[in-house]
């Protein structure tokens, strides 16, 4: 396996690491209506999808790293655009995993409470959900989807990868920052039938996408055609 094969193969089985350790992340008692009384029940619920957000933070910017080296010969500018938005979005991870701690706190001064400082707790674990969604599905997805924007440019102009394969990114991009508009205009919760929908179609590119990384890699041919018939045409 040469050093562009073997850089795809990397990059595709991280997204299949991101994507599982994504769906470990989520932590459904937070969702619950009355969470602060059962989220110490639920403490190692909690831990996992801390440590599993973590683990998506490796995973999302290594396989920019890992596929940089291609993306720069194409095109440094967008390159360095996607990279850069990458680890913007690895900062927003870092601070959900940093979120999902102060949960438990407040879940155990909750049982202690008595009924003002529990309603007082209860403002504030409202405020912290929100800022975590905020965070989690708005600024997040996001710098991801902005920087996703900028990878499948440079899939689509280089052909890397078959065309329909960087539409078909192009669209899901659009996809998932109209879900985070709407998450961020309060016009749809995170646990929502249209945010999941919405959501879809990258998520399932972005499978696509990894298995045809691991299999098939790029196909430098096409563009290297390209530039030689430019080269021709000047």
């Amino acid at each position: 396996m040469n050093t562009n094969r073997r850089a795809t193969a990397i990059a595709g089985a991280l997204v299949i690491v991101g994507m599982i350790a994504g769906v470990l992340s989520v932590v459904p008692v937070i969702e619950e209506p009355h969470y602060l009384d059962l989220i110490s029940a639920h403490e190692s619920q909690v831990i996992v999808g801390a440590v599993s957000q973590f683990i998506m933070i490796p995973a999302y910017v290594g396989f920019a790293l890992s596929l940089h080296p291609l993306l720069r010969m194409e095109n440094e500018v967008l390159s360095l655009g996607f990279l850069g938005f990458r680890l913007i979005a690895a900062a927003f991870h870092l601070i959900g995993v940093i979120f999902l701690p102060l949960f438990l706190v407040l879940g155990q001064e909750f049982t202690q409470a008595d009924a003002l400082g529990a309603s007082h707790l209860e403002t504030l674990g409202e405020l912290l959900r929100t800022a975590r969604d905020l965070v989690n599905h708005v600024a997040l997805i996001l710098s991801l989807s902005l920087g996703d924007l900028l990878f499948f440019c440079i899939l689509y102009r280089s052909r890397f990868v078959p065309r329909w394969l960087s539409a078909w990114g192009f669209i899901g991009a659009g996809s998932a920052i109209l879900a985070s508009f709407l998450v961020l205009f309060r016009l749809a919760d995170v646990v929502a039938l249209p945010y999941l929908a919405l959501n879809a179609p990258l998520a399932l590119q972005s499978l696509v996408l990894a298995i045809w990384l691991i299999t098939r890699g790029f196909d430098t041919k096409p563009s290297t055609t390209g530039h030689q018939h430019d080269l021709r045409r000047g």
